[in-house]
Order: C-alpha cells, then structure tokens, then sequence
C-alpha cells in the first residue's frame, strides 16, 4: 500500500488538531532489527541513519536509509550491549561521533552503567569499531531506569533523562570526564538538573481502559537536541515533546516551561527519535517488526 494511503488511514483516528506534521518515509524489515531502541543522525554520511538494538542482541549498530534499507553493521568490539537504549551524534575536534547509551535499567537493579563513544566509519560497510572511550557512572541516590541521552557539544555535557520517575528528571554528565567518584574509582555520579514539565500522565479513564498498557504512555523513550541548541525535542510512547529555550537560559530552565506537543499515536512503541541535520524535522521510530520511520516537522518558531 501506498505510503501516502497509509498515512491517511493512521491518520483518520485522531483529531486533526492532535496531529504533527509527519511524513512515513519507509519500513525497517531487515531481521537484524528486531527492537530498535535508539537513533542518530549520520554526522558523516548526511542522509543516514543509525539505529541500535536494545537488551538481548548484538553490540551492533546499523546504518539506514530514511526508507529503511539496511546500509552496514557495525560491530562494537569490546562492550556489550547489556541494555543499549539510546543513540546520539555529535561533531568534536574535527571527528564525526557516536554515542551508545547502556543506560537501561528496567529492574531497578543496576549499580552502574556506561556510555560509549564511537567514531563514524568513513565509509558505509560492515565493520568492527571499539570505543574512543566509555564513561562508567552511578546515579546520586539509588537506581533508575534511563532510556534517554543526548549531546551537547557547546557545553561538553550529556544529558539523561530518566523513564519511570515523576515527573521524569533531567541528569549531566561530562562528555569528557576528568574526575571520577572517590568512592567509586573510575565512575562518575550523575548530577540531577531539574524536571521535565508539561508531560501529561495517564487519565482515570485511559487507565481503566487498559491498565497495564496506559502506566506507560507518558515515560519517556528518547531525546535528542536540535542542530541549532535552541530546543530539545523528548519521545514518549504517546507523542513527542519539544521545549524550546531562549538565549539566555539553560537546559533545566528550558524543560521547565510546558512544551509544544507533537502526536502521531499510531507510531508503534515509539522509542527512537533523532532530529535531521538542518534541524527542521527529527526522525522517529521503534521497536517491532516491520518498524516505520517517520519524519516529523519541527514547528515554526515565532
């Protein structure tokens, strides 16, 4: 079926108000990808796509065409994927980066977790990398579930954003780590910044409607910053949120304002999102077989 038609039809089931503006521009269908967790722009190869899987598969990453085409595998050596559940890149001293967040955590039972960068392949096919360098780190104050990480290059700084809490809080890390927790040689504690506002938690009726499925409709799955640094957009499995920031505020103060809400519901266990590189529009995609990858518009700033 056309994709065009397919839209059409997602689209008929909610208020055309709700709706963003949002293109499908394809499917992943290729086995290899049965639970994508996380998404990045190709910084070096403009045009692509890179994708992860979460717990349970391979230290893979994969490169793809927006419709979805599976271009190369890249094999991390040296790192597992204990719960790999986000993706990010970035642009440093004149190298092309990625990110891997191994931040996942759905027990609650994790003492500490990693990050790992990576340098883009100059060319597009299968191959093996091992990180530039990791980052061990720890919570300040007992386990959390993360499923969300993003770059910000200007001020050397990682952002998390936790799942299950709330509202869902926002962490830093050092992109470039000099010291480390005395306690804990080696490992970095996260520092808490703020929460996210302006997330809607499920309704008494969508609850009883369907109680196991509507405890998760608000968590967050994924975040990326724009190319420009002047908004953030947040994933949930519901709709995307973005935040916008002036000049002269920071992160935390951005997402304390109530942000402009993007719905596509019909977006199957949404959790990958990566904004394009001129910034006008992110990527969106998730888990199950076949996986669409769909192209939001970025509103307007007025």
């Amino acid at each position: 079926m056309p994709h065009r038609v397919v839209l059409a039809l997602l689209c008929c089931v909610l208020p055309a108000s709700a709706m963003a503006e949002a293109t499908l521009t394809g499917w992943i269908s290729s086995p290899a990808l049965p639970e994508i967790s996380g998404m990045a722009a190709s910084h070096a190869h403009p045009g692509t796509l890179w994708v992860e899987n979460d717990s349970g598969n391979p230290a893979d990453v994969y490169a793809v065409s927006p419709g979805g085409t599976l271009l190369a595998t890249l094999h991390v050596d040296g790192v597992p994927n204990i719960d790999w559940e986000d993706f990010a890149s970035f642009d440093m001293d004149g190298h092309h980066y990625l990110i891997l967040a191994d931040t996942g955590d759905n027990g609650g039972i994790r003492k500490t977790l990693a990050l790992h960068v990576i340098e883009e392949p100059k060319e597009l096919h299968d191959a093996h990398a091992r990180p530039a360098w990791s980052i061990a780190f720890r919570w300040p104050d007992g386990p959390r579930d993360c499923e969300a990480v993003a770059v910000d290059v200007r001020t050397s700084s990682i952002l998390l954003i936790t799942k299950k809490r709330v509202p869902a809080q926002l962490f830093r890390l050092p992109l470039r780590p000099m010291t480390t927790n005395s306690k804990e040689p080696g490992v970095l504690t996260a520092e808490l910044l703020g929460t996210l506002a302006g997330i809607p938690q499920p309704t008494a009726d969508e609850i009883a409607a369907a109680p196991h499925y509507a405890r998760y409709l608000s968590q967050v799955t994924a975040v990326d910053i724009a190319p420009d640094r002047n908004s953030i957009a947040v994933l949930t499995y519901r709709r995307a949120y973005l935040y916008r920031r002036s000049a002269t505020e920071d992160w935390a103060q951005a997402v304390s304002h109530a942000p402009i809400q993007l719905s596509f519901e019909w977006m199957p266990q949404a959790e990958a999102l990566a904004f394009a590189l001129d910034g006008r529009s992110f990527f969106v995609s998730g888990e199950h077989l076949p996986a669409p990858i769909v192209q939001v518009d970025v509103p307007a700033s007025h």
